[in-house]
């Protein structure tokens, strides 16, 4: 069973990735919002040494997607670059349900004619 304080830290951290998705371009906002509600949905449940992983690789993200939105902010006018890539090493300890994951997010985000074809809705108020 989880501690108030692990529901509040997972709480948190969910609500801050969402909020760092709102400085994505919009189709990757849709397609990183809907990942994550999907991941945390399915870790709801996970075993407390699978749980702690989780944290730590969630919240590495949320770090490295914050520290790229201040820079995108600080270059406003420059192609802003999101993202990172993986190292081998750590490829090499995923599952095949995670690899194959893996594999579809990849070529949803890096095919031209993605998905998510979402305008923004801003500018025509």
């Amino acid at each position: 069973m989880s501690t108030p304080a692990h529901v509040f830290k997972v709480r948190f951290l969910y609500k801050r990735i969402l909020m760092l998705h709102k400085f994505l371009p919009l189709d990757l906002k849709a397609l990183g919002d809907q990942y994550v509600k999907d991941e945390f949905k399915r870790n709801k449940i996970a075993a407390p040494e699978e749980a702690k992983r989780f944290m730590v690789e969630w919240e590495g993200y949320k770090d490295t997607l914050q520290t790229q939105v201040m820079e995108a902010a600080r270059n406003k006018l420059k192609q802003n670059h999101f993202g990172g890539d993986l190292p081998e090493e750590q490829l090499n300890h995923f599952n095949e349900d995670q690899v194959g994951q893996l594999y579809e997010l990849m070529q949803e985000a890096t095919k031209p004619n993605r998905q998510f074809n979402i305008q923004d809705d801003s500018l025509h108020k």
